[in-house]
């Protein structure tokens, strides 16, 4: 079985993102599909991928859930 660490990142496509006490900043005239897809290619380059999108109700806004396989040490008993 796979062991996966995780990261949740909340995206509002007006311009912010923040995961973890960072926060990612949509730069000046940039699109908002354009700003979360930097966002997206700039974690993919870590290994992560986007595993679930929770939209928020009534907001331009969601939390994007993001896995990719867990460090071996961390895998290890």
């Amino acid at each position: 079985m796979a062991n996966w660490e995780y990261k949740i990142a909340y995206v509002d496509f007006r311009g912010r993102i923040s995961s973890e006490g960072v926060e990612f900043i949509r730069q000046q005239g940039e699109h908002r599909t354009g700003f979360v897809t930097r966002y997206l290619e700039t974690l993919g380059r870590e290994g992560w991928e986007v595993a679930a999108v929770h939209p928020l109700v009534r907001t331009e806004s969601s939390y994007f859930i993001m896995k990719r396989p867990a460090a071996a040490e961390a895998t290890k008993g």
